[in-house]
């Protein structure tokens, strides 16, 4: 797969503090990249090394190819966990200087805020200062400047931060609209659950060193412990939960459930087949929940940050 940002080997010092140590990353083309790690992992040093902002100690960035350079902050958008705009502007001034920033005529960028204003329905907060806005509102202007140039590569740094479900689902739809459409995404949260829903690949930096990365679900896969939520109807319930204990790693399981089953979470030996469980369950009573247990990204970041 194409990649479109490469990290190689960088590190970074701030005098007796190393805040990355030997990084390397890749981000493939028209990817959603999760950038994820505990608070004061090194993440936010990695992405100001991106755009230029502050520079390595060692090692090398490569932007589609090339060696990271000045003029390639052009093809970024990167909106900061720490917003950046000015409270005193008015919304529309503002949103015209930042664009003509990167490189937009007043005309295009005028041409392009109109689009984007009408297609979040905030058409009427051109003339309104930043310090009217709520912290949600205010998110909705800088997601729009980060985006107006068409940058190849977008990073947003917990882009969610301040708004209501509402429209953190609507700037959710717009990202993955911008990958569908092209874009490559490095995307920096602590909300694993956005991680679930957007993300194709992911890395986990811990205390300035990168532990995991790869493909979300390959990583998955990897984590997995051939375990089943097992939801079960019997006649002799004292007898069954015995003899599963004897045959298999079984502990108490809790899900949603209409029935008033018998819960459990077993572990087959790699060998065993699921179907070797379900059929052993059905000699024993009724089978009403069969359910492979997944682990999520937050099970990952968690048991993986714990080893390390």
């Amino acid at each position: 797969m194409e990649k479109l940002l490469v990290a190689q080997n960088v590190s970074k010092t701030f005098g007796n503090y190393k805040a990355l140590n030997d990084v390397s990353i890749e981000v493939p083309k028209g990817s959603i990249f999760g950038l994820l790690g505990p608070n004061g992992a090194g993440k936010t040093t990695f992405i100001r090394i991106i755009n230029q902002i502050t520079m390595p100690d060692t090692g090398k960035v490569f932007l589609d190819g090339e060696p990271l350079q000045p003029h390639h902050i052009q093809y970024i958008g990167y909106l900061p966990e720490e917003r950046g705009l000015y409270k005193s502007m008015k919304v529309g001034e503002q949103a015209l200087y930042l664009a003509q920033l990167k490189g937009l005529s007043h005309q295009e960028a005028k041409t392009r805020l109109k689009y984007w204003f009408d297609r979040l329905d905030i058409g009427d907060w051109w003339n309104k200062k930043i310090q009217e806005l709520s912290k949600g509102m205010a998110q909705k202007i800088q997601f729009v400047v980060t985006v107006l140039h068409q940058p190849k590569l977008l990073i947003f740094d917990e882009p969610f931060s301040g708004f209501d479900p509402i429209n953190a689902n609507l700037i959710k739809d717009e990202i993955l609209t911008l990958r569908n459409e092209g874009a490559t995404v490095i995307f920096s949260t602590h909300r694993m659950e956005s991680v679930e829903e957007m993300c194709d690949h992911i890395a986990l930096i811990h205390k300035s060193n990168k532990i995991l990365d790869g493909k979300l679900i390959d990583i998955k896969r990897a984590y997995k412990s051939n375990t089943f939520e097992v939801g079960l109807h019997t006649q002799n319930p004292e007898a069954v939960t015995a003899e599963l204990h004897e045959k298999f790693e079984v502990s108490p399981a809790t899900f949603k459930s209409i029935n008033n089953e018998l819960q459990y979470k077993i572990k087959i030996p790699e060998h065993a087949s699921p179907n070797d469980l379900a059929s052993y369950l059905t000699t024993q009573g009724q089978l009403t929940h069969f359910v492979e247990v997944i682990p999520s990204a937050n099970d990952i970041f968690i048991e993986t940050v714990q080893k390390n």
